[in-house]
């Protein structure tokens, strides 16, 4: 029946919408077709983030605008709608990371590197097209899932700077393409799996590894395992508990750029193969068991070079061949037994940024030709034998950037090294500094003789109850009981600045050195004051660290009244200690608190103390008695440890312990000493590790582990530990939260960067206070850890 033309308009009218509407979705179709796995599955990642301070999935990912255009998202274009890469790096993004993710099957690169990520890597093992995968910087937990080597296109792997433990997947050495693995700073533990390192066909699956990173775990081993990675240009293997010698065949590794080694237990000399690498900018062997000299200097590259050969027992002469390496930039050689004369001729690098020869055997004059290197920046010396006139230009102009101290024969230079002035030189002098040049070592061979011998005779027949005390002090001032008495103004109650466990501490000033000083009275009434007294001389006898308090002397006399009388005198800290810093008054009035970089500084000071007191001192020494009020500062707010009273040498520790039940006694503070003391165990350097813990966990937190509110089963470790790392701002001092107002353009980024350094101090402080000694961290470890945080830190800040 036909159709009149009213209604055929009506029914065009209604087409229209229709048509249109069936038009626009069509073509929004075919430009990305919905899928809907891909769809639900970054919905479900997205509903399960709990914290998104940018917006970038609350706010842009939305339904006004098609998922392929959502901010950090890319599609294929072969195969619309499939999701190829998701990239949210940096978002400061909280919540695990939902399961759904693995669903994702056409992903070819997910970075969710720099946020708060938590719980476990969820399963991968279906994103076989994955070439890179980065989830690094989070705070990610669990073991590395097994799953991830079904990944087998992953060119790149980075899952550093989590909270990783267990052991490395067996089968990840069989990923055929993987050329990158970053597995830097977790916990991870064990030895490197077989499949790595028996990197014949698993190393032939490795061979294009260009880049291997595990450093800041808890792997153990020898690494000569890496011998055939021939292709690598980055590894770091440095703050792990690696053993035995460095392999001579990375010296065959000749497209290696970086290598860091450092903080493990290597000995054995550096390979001379080392010479051969040419593309070489950065070798770390620092804090480790090495010995013998070292030939570096043949064939090093022609790009700025930075060379740290720092706390090892390297000897011999400097090599005059250093100076061949016209672009060094960084020379750290100190804590070794370096001898003899500082090479002239390191003024010829001239692109020399550091150089650092302290704590050494180093004797001679400081070369004149240091004064002319343009670009040094910073020059430490301490710690040797060095006499003669200091120059005067240069980085010696600069007495902020140069160090100088403890070498006894040192004269002039700049007003602000406070040096004596040097003598006139006739040429009758003259011909007498040849002579005693000539004569010293001929006078330093017989006393070495002559001091053998004595320590023989004196071991067989001293029975003298004073004479490690006596030996202590003849090297240092001469005071008098009343030259202390006079100092400290009869010990007057206005001159007294506290109490401790065995006497009274009090502010003086000596008058004829016109030094200021604090001095240490024993009340030898009390039962073990002499002991301290006996047990502080001995540590202190022969240990000199920048972080330690300096002692000026020990004094043991009579009084005025024919009384036995014991002190010891130190410089005095116009800052006093941390702890008051922390929780009192200084002179009535609040002092300026302490802000974060400020409590890092310090917890690197004191954690560079104990990693020398417990390895590189000669004798490994316990504190026992490490806390906030034996933390000194000094005018620059530089930390320094101080009281050693019940100090232990840790072998003769062990062997008291195991020989009488513990008979000695642990001594400490409650709410510091680690828990197996209070069970029977025998002092270790473990239980300075868990005071540690606990002096961080103060710093961070403004509470004492004694405070009121720790009580019914909380204590200062589970009250962090419950709220770590997460709700982390809910634990910290509130004055930590002002650091961001610094930061007014860039309030975001201070806070993350705040955030960040809060997480891995209170890491360090966790892991500190493990129940178990087994399961903490050793101090070498955990100062390189604090030197990495402050600098991350410091970088981030001043980048914002």
């Amino acid at each position: 029946m036909p159709v009149d033309q009213p209604m055929k308009l009506t029914m065009l009218m209604l087409l229209v919408p229709l048509l249109l509407s069936y038009g626009i979705g069509s073509g929004r179709c075919s430009t990305v077709p919905d899928n809907s796995t891909d769809l639900h599955a970054l919905l479900d990642f997205k509903n399960a983030i709990t914290n998104d301070p940018t917006g970038v999935t609350s706010i842009f990912w939305n339904d006004s605008i098609p998922y392929c255009q959502w901010k950090g998202i890319t599609c294929s274009q072969r195969h619309p709608g499939r999701v190829t890469t998701l990239d949210l790096t940096g978002h400061g993004l909280s919540g695990p990371i939902a399961a759904s993710i693995g669903n994702l099957t056409f992903l070819r690169t997910l970075d969710l590197s720099n946020n708060h990520f938590f719980g476990q890597i969820p399963p991968l093992g279906n994103l076989h097209k994955i070439q890179g995968l980065n989830l690094s910087v989070n705070s990610l937990e669990g073991n590395v899932p097994e799953a991830l080597t079904n990944c087998s296109s992953l060119l790149s792997l980075d899952l550093s700077k989590n909270i990783l433990v267990g052991k490395i997947p067996a089968k990840i050495g069989l990923l055929p393409n993987l050329s990158i693995l970053i597995l830097s700073s977790n916990n991870i533990t064990g030895s490197i799996p077989s499949t790595l390192r028996t990197i014949p066909a698993s190393i032939g699956n490795l061979s294009s590894l260009s880049a291997l990173g595990l450093d800041s775990n808890n792997f153990t081993g020898t690494i000569e395992w890496v011998g055939k990675l021939n292709n690598l240009q980055v590894l770091n293997l440095g703050e792990n508990n690696f053993i035995g010698s460095i392999p001579p065949s990375i010296g065959n590794f000749t497209q290696l750029t970086n290598l860091y080694l450092q903080n493990n237990k290597f000995e054995g000399p550096i390979p001379s193969s080392f010479g051969k690498l040419s593309q070489l900018s950065k070798l770390n062997l620092s804090y480790n068991n090495l010995q013998g000299n070292i030939s570096i200097g043949i064939n090093i590259p022609t790009q700025p070079f930075e060379l740290s050969l720092s706390s090892n027992k390297l000897n011999g002469q400097i090599p005059d061949s250093l100076s061949q390496c016209q672009n060094l930039a960084t020379i750290e050689l100190d804590q070794n037994f370096f001898e003899g004369n500082i090479p002239i001729s390191l003024g010829n690098l001239s692109g020399l940024i550091l150089l650092n020869l302290s704590h050494n055997d180093l004797s001679g004059t400081i070369p004149t030709s240091l004064s002319d290197l343009p670009l040094l920046r910073r020059l430490d010396l301490s710690y040797n034998h060095l006499y003669g006139k200091i120059p005067m230009h240069g980085v010696f102009a600069n007495t902020t950037t140069v160090s100088l101290n403890s070498n006894w024969g040192l004269c002039g230079g700049a007003m602000d090294l406070n040096m004596p002035p040097c003598p006139p030189v006739s040429r009758r002098t003259e011909r007498k500094n040849h002579l005693v040049k000539i004569l010293i070592p001929i006078f330093g061979f017989m006393s070495l003789v002559l001091l053998v011998y004595f320590l023989f005779i004196v071991r067989k027949k001293a029975r003298a109850k004073y004479t490690p005390f006596t030996s202590f002090c003849e090297n240092f001032l001469k005071v008098s009981y009343n030259d202390i008495a006079q100092a400290t103004r009869n010990f007057s109650e206005y001159n007294l600045v506290g109490r401790g466990s065995y006497g009274s501490v009090y502010r003086g000033k000596l008058k004829e050195q016109k030094m200021e000083i604090a001095v240490k009275v024993f009340d030898l009434e009390m039962r073990g004051a002499e002991r301290s007294f006996l047990s502080e001389c001995e540590a202190l006898r022969s240990i000199q660290h920048r972080n330690l308090l300096p002692i000026i002397t020990a004094c043991s006399t009579v009084d005025s009244t024919g009384n036995v009388f014991k002190a010891l005198v130190y410089e005095f800290m116009p800052n006093g200690s941390l702890d008051t810093w922390l929780h009192h008054k200084v002179d009535g009035k609040t002092p300026k608190r302490l802000g974060l970089n400020q409590r890092i500084s310090i917890a690197v000071n004191i954690a560079d103390a104990l990693d020398y007191l417990h390895y590189d001192c000669g004798r490994p020494t316990v504190h026992c008695d490490l806390k906030p009020s034996n933390i000194l500062l000094d005018d620059d707010m530089t930390a320094l440890l101080g009281d050693f009273g019940i100090a232990r040498f840790y072998a003769d520790s062990l062997s008291i312990s195991t020989g009488s039940n513990n008979s000695v006694g642990v001594k400490g503070t409650i709410g510091y000493i680690a828990p197996e003391y209070g069970r029977g165990g025998h002092v270790s350097t473990s239980g300075d590790v868990y005071s540690f813990g606990i002096v961080l966990l103060e710093m961070m937190t403004g509470k004492r582990p004694t405070d009121s509110m720790f009580k019914d089963g909380v204590d200062i470790i589970n009250f962090v530990e419950g709220n770590f790392p997460q709700q982390i701002f809910q634990v910290i001092d509130d004055h930590l939260m002002e650091e961001c107002k610094d930061f007014p353009q860039a309030k975001q980024e201070a806070e993350n960067a705040v955030y960040q350094c809060l997480v891995s101090v209170l890491e360090v402080a966790i892991s500190c206070t493990r129940p178990l000694p087994n399961e903490r961290m050793n101090m070498k470890q955990i100062a390189s850890k604090m030197h990495a945080i402050k600098t991350s830190y410091d970088e981030r800040i001043m980048s914002h």
